[in-house]
């Protein structure tokens, strides 16, 4: 489905037109540059799609040597080529194709070019939305905290307070379960939250206020697409 690359802002409420107080997250996503169209059913990925683009990117400078001098974070020749070509005067900071062949039934499907833009007006309050962040990461953490064990007692001895105890069976079959739940990376995963309400849109300041609570810190980057039904 058609959507948009925004920026998570943080949370906050609103009153709906019935008094209620709603949380919401706000969105600011700015005007996303339409980079690729890939259409067509004989394409390689198969299906119908845009390429939006989200932010900018410093690029190489020319010295008085002819050579660049790449201080920093700087776009690769590759990602300006590819931002020339869709005649774009920056270079994207990220790149995320939307869908446009998974449109309900009846629907008009929207047709752009490499060039136009989509904003925020493509959304209206009470529409349903779903949201992709990347969750916080917390590095390496243990069962309690990574998976909600309860640990062990903290008095009469115990010493095993926060360890998860037994993680394999003995004779048969010798080997711990595929699955089982162990101490290790926690957060920085890709997650999508649906069944979002839009409550509010504001196109002046390129925001959206999504009923809920969505994956990702604050100032992290996240994809608002339409949901059907």
């Amino acid at each position: 489905m058609l959507g948009i690359i925004g920026k998570k802002l943080g949370m906050t409420q609103v009153f709906n037109a019935e008094g209620h107080q709603v949380p919401v997250t706000v969105v600011e996503a700015k005007p996303n540059p339409v980079v690729k169209v890939i259409a067509g059913e004989h394409t390689k990925p198969g299906y119908t799609a845009v390429e939006l683009g989200y932010g900018s990117q410093r690029v190489r400078r020319a010295s008085k040597k002819g050579e660049g001098t790449p201080r920093g974070r700087r776009a690769t020749l590759a990602e300006a080529g590819h931002a020339a070509k869709a005649g774009l005067e920056t270079v994207p900071r990220a790149l995320r194709a939307f869908r446009l062949d998974d449109m309900p039934a009846g629907a008009d499907v929207p047709t752009y070019k490499a060039g136009d833009t989509v904003d925020v007006s493509i959304f209206a309050p009470g529409e349903m939305v779903r949201v992709t962040g990347t969750s916080k990461g917390r590095g390496f953490q243990g069962v309690v905290k990574r998976h909600g064990f309860a640990g062990g007692p903290n008095t009469h001895g115990n010493t095993k307070h926060r360890k998860p105890g037994s993680v394999g069976a003995g004779t048969d079959p010798s080997r711990v379960i595929k699955g089982k739940r162990m101490p290790g990376h926690y957060g920085d995963a890709r997650h999508t939250q649906i069944n979002l309400r839009v409550e509010k849109v504001d196109p002046e300041r390129h925001l959206i206020y999504i009923r809920g609570a969505v994956a990702g810190p604050t100032n992290g980057l996240v994809m608002v697409r339409k949901q059907q039904g």
